[in-house]
C-alpha cells in the first residue's frame, strides 16, 4: 500500500507542480506580447512536458532506460489518441493552417528522426547534441514566425489577468522544484510495482509513467477545450511531442546515452511515428479534429493498451 500511496503522490505533485509552471510560463509570455498559438506549441506545450524530462532524466540516471525511452514515446502516443481525443471529445479542436505546415510537419519529422536513431541502435550523445540543437533552431525560428505574425492574446480574458513577471517567474520555479520532487516518487515506486507485478520496465514506462506525467499535458488541453481556445490544446500537444523527442531525448542521451529496449523498437516506437502522422491527417480533413476523430482515437488507445498489458494481467490471472 505504501507504493501505490507514494506513486499516487508522485503523479499529484506532478500534476500541480505541471499546472504551477504552464500558469507562470504563459503569464510571462503573454507579457512578452506571444500569439497563443505560440504559446500553446511553445510554453505551454514544452512546460507540460516537464514532468517528461525530469522523470526519463531519474530513470536513465538510476539505471532504467527502459522507463526512460518507454516514457517518452508512450507520452507521445498518449498525447495524440488519448489527450486530444479527450479533448476533441468535449469540443471539436480546430487546427491553425501554421500547426500542419510548419509545425506537424517537423513533429512528424523529428518522429521519423527517432525511429531512424533507433533503428540504428540507440541514442548517443552525439545524436542527443543534434537534437538539441534542432530544437534551439526551431525554437528561434518559431518565435521570429510567431513576432511577425503578431501578439494576439494582450487582451486575451480567457486566459486570465496577464501576470506581472516576476510573479510568473515564481510560480514557474515552484512548477519546476514540484515536477522534480514528484518525478522521483513516481519513477522509484513505478518501477518496483512493475517488477512486482511481472511488467517490464518498458511497459511501464509506456504505461503507468507515460499516463501520469501527461496529466498537465491532458488538463491544459481539456481546459483549452472548453474555453474554446483549440491553437493553445492542438499547439499544446504539438509542442510537447516536439519536445519529447528532440527535448527530452535529446537531453537524456547526452547525460546518459541509452539503447532502445527491443520490446518498444519491435512496435511501440512505430506506433509514435504512425500517431504523429494520423494526428496531421486529421486535422488536414476539414482543419479540425471532430468528436467522431476524438473517439477513434480513444478507441485506438484502448486496444493499444490492452495489446500492452493483456499477455501481463492474462499469464496472471
Amino acid at each position: 500500500m505504501g507504493l501505490w500511496i507514494e506513486l499516487a503522490a508522485g503523479l499529484l505533485l506532478l500534476l500541480a507542480g505541471g499546472e504551477a509552471l504552464v500558469r507562470g510560463s504563459v503569464g510571462v509570455a503573454r507579457r512578452l506580447g506571444l500569439p497563443s498559438f505560440l504559446i500553446g506549441l511553445t510554453l505551454v506545450g514544452f512546460g507540460t512536458s516537464m514532468p517528461e524530462l525530469v522523470t526519463s532524466l531519474d530513470a536513465a540516471l538510476s539505471g532504467v532506460p527502459g522507463v526512460a525511452v518507454g516514457n517518452v514515446v508512450g507520452s507521445n502516443i498518449a498525447n495524440v489518441l488519448l489527450i486530444l481525443g479527450v479533448a476533441a471529445l468535449i469540443r471539436p479542436v480546430a487546427s491553425a493552417p501554421g500547426a500542419l505546415s510548419r509545425d506537424g510537419a517537423v513533429m512528424v519529422a523529428a518522429s521519423v528522426a527517432m525511429l531512424g536513431v533507433a533503428l540504428t541502435g540507440g541514442m548517443g550523445r552525439a545524436v542527443g547534441a543534434v537534437f538539441l540543437a534542432v530544437l534551439a533552431v526551431y525554437l528561434v525560428v518559431s518565435y521570429v514566425a510567431g513576432r511577425r505574425a503578431g501578439a494576439d492574446t494582450a487582451e486575451d480574458a480567457s486566459l486570465g489577468p496577464a501576470t506581472p513577471v516576476w510573479l510568473g517567474l515564481l510560480v514557474a520555479a515552484g512548477g519546476v522544484a514540484g515536477v522534480v520532487l514528484g518525478a522521483d516518487l513516481l519513477v522509484g515506486s513505478a518501477v518496483v510495482i512493475a517488477r512486482q507485478s511481472g511488467l517490464s520496465e518498458a511497459v511501464i514506462g509506456l504505461t503507468l509513467v507515460a499516463i501520469g506525467t501527461s496529466l498537465p499535458e491532458l488538463a491544459t488541453s481539456v481546459v483549452a477545450a472548453v474555453k474554446r481556445e483549440g491553437d493553445i490544446a492542438l499547439g499544446n500537444v504539438i509542442g510537447s511531442n516536439l519536445f519529447n523527442i528532440l527535448g527530452i531525448a535529446g537531453t537524456t542521451a547526452v547525460v546518459v546515452p541509452f539503447a532502445i529496449p527491443p520490446e518498444i523498437l519491435a512496435l511501440d516506437i512505430w506506433v509514435m511515428t504512425a500517431t504523429a502522422a494520423l494526428l496531421v491527417a486529421a486535422a488536414a480533413t476539414g482543419r479540425r479534429i471532430c468528436r467522431i476523430e476524438g473517439g477513434a482515437f480513444l478507441a485506438a488507445y484502448a486496444v493499444y493498451l490492452g495489446w500492452l498489458v493483456g499477455p501481463t494481467l492474462a499469464g496472471g490471472a
